[in-house]
């Protein structure tokens, strides 16, 4: 058996953790998250997705409030190698030199390609059709080590962050299964990366995601699926905050301002880019339920976005 401890925080490492104990040859000593953290309206004190998976699988669950003070724990469990998904903490050198066979991370993206904290908006961002999973040897750089494995698939047109994410958390377990099992046996070599290829995705912050409609149309449809669902695309109505969830690009030009309403197609609004025209799918206003461009239309017939 190969004993795994597995550190992860968010969501998408559930999968990753599942499989992990599902696989026969493997032992899942501890799990390491992130602390509770307040949540919601109410500040509820929440466990992460990660605690609330290892509970109901049975296992042994850490939250150091300091990654370093688990340096002692991993001599202890004497791991094979430990698994990383998304822990959302810096682990110190310290830690890592006492992870077995070394720390390996799943990382959401074809690396070099959009190192750092926000790999997935940063493809749809930037047009890729193409992305994937990486399964890396963790060392002290911002996902800088060795190469084990990979798994390439394309990016659907409509495709949003959410929905890219959910599908290579599930595409990426297994792969981080096998690039643990290949490291420990030796039948993975580690590959060095071409740091000269090396591309970044920065922490995105709310103000990040407010729509310029003085972009290309394409551009927009992009930053919409890009921060979907969080932290939210967003614009102004009549001074109100506005999210905008989904658009479509649509035929045409128009010669009138940015962020103006030009017309309607089936119902939605149909808004003028820099270049191009967007349709409004599915909207949000300031303080009311997600609804259809064509009830945003009924209810508030906008002439102008982002004012």
């Amino acid at each position: 058996m190969i004993r795994v401890v597995f550190f992860g925080t968010p969501a998408p490492a559930v999968p990753s953790l599942r499989a992990f104990v599902a696989a026969a040859d493997m032992d899942v000593v501890a799990v390491v998250t992130n602390p509770d953290r307040p949540s919601g309206r109410g500040h509820k004190l929440t466990a992460p997705p990660v605690k609330q998976a290892a509970v109901e699988l049975g296992l042994d669950v850490r939250q150091p409030d300091r990654p370093g003070d688990l340096r002692d724990s991993l001599e202890v469990w004497d791991v094979d190698a430990c698994a990383v998904v998304a822990y959302g903490s810096i682990l110190p050198q310290a830690v890592l030199d006492r992870g077995g066979a070394g720390f390996v991370n799943l990382h959401f993206s074809l690396l070099p390609a959009w190192r750092g904290a926000a790999p997935v908006p940063a493809s749809i961002l930037a047009g890729d059709t193409v992305t994937g999973v990486t399964c890396f040897r963790l060392d002290a750089g911002m996902d800088t080590g060795d190469v084990l494995s990979t798994h390439e698939t394309r990016i659907a047109a409509d495709e949003t962050s959410g929905e890219l994410t959910t599908r290579l958390a599930e595409a990426g377990a297994e792969t981080l299964v096998d690039a643990v099992r290949g490291l420990v046996d030796g039948s993975l070599e580690p590959v060095p990366q071409d740091h000269e290829q090396a591309t970044y995705a920065s922490k995105i912050a709310p103000e990040d995601a407010r729509i310029d409609w003085g972009q290309a149309a394409v551009q927009v449809d992009r930053a919409v699926r890009a921060f979907n669902p969080m932290p939210g695309a967003h614009t102004t109505v009549d001074g109100r905050r506005l999210k905008v969830h989904r658009v479509r690009p649509v035929f045409g030009e128009a010669t009138v301002a940015p962020g103006t309403v030009v017309g309607e197609e089936a119902g939605e609004p149909v808004v003028a880019c820099g270049s191009g025209l967007v349709r409004l799918l599915e909207v949000q206003p300031a303080g009311k339920p997600r609804m259809t461009g064509a009830d945003f239309n009924n209810g508030y017939r906008p002439e102008r976005l982002g004012t």
